[in-house]
């Protein structure tokens, strides 16, 4: 089944089509750290194979996995938004095979193609709606008296 936040599911074969002309294939051994949070975000990821785990900083404890993502599915959002600076840390729990970009090289095809630029927002804005409510769902679950009360 289908994230409605993959690539696949989020954009149109032309606008995926244009977006790959920039990936680069890299690969991630388990355990390795992609991001920290709050460093500066310069690229991003989609999974080709592998899974990994997002986390939050929490002040005098190990970090919080917040979700898990696999195949298809978009690793890190901030560097689509200033001041370009990761919100969450990443870690790959397994061996990952990954397209990479660079994100200043796609936000330069998003400003010179406006339907492509609206494109690869409204993906990036559904990811980041998907991950808040992952987060907030899953601290909720490790903090709160009674859990996250089954949210929706």
């Amino acid at each position: 089944m289908t994230s409605p936040t993959s690539m696949t599911a989020a954009l149109p074969t032309e606008h995926r089509d244009h977006l790959m002309r920039l990936a680069r294939e890299v690969s991630f051994d388990a355990g390795t750290r992609l991001f920290e949070e709050g460093r500066h975000a310069d690229r991003f990821w989609i999974i080709r194979t592998g899974t990994v785990a997002l986390d939050l900083h929490v002040p005098g404890r190990r970090p919080a996995v917040i979700e898990s993502i696999g195949r298809g599915e978009l690793v890190g959002w901030s560097w689509h938004f200033p001041p370009f600076t990761w919100h969450l840390g990443a870690e790959a729990m397994s061996p990952v095979r990954a397209w990479e970009f660079d994100a200043e090289a796609v936000r330069a095809m998003c400003s010179e193609n406006p339907e492509f630029g609206r494109a690869i927002a409204v993906w990036v804005g559904r990811v980041v709606a998907h991950r808040l409510h992952a987060s907030r769902v899953r601290l909720l679950d490790l903090y709160a008296p009674y859990g996250s009360g089954g949210l929706t």
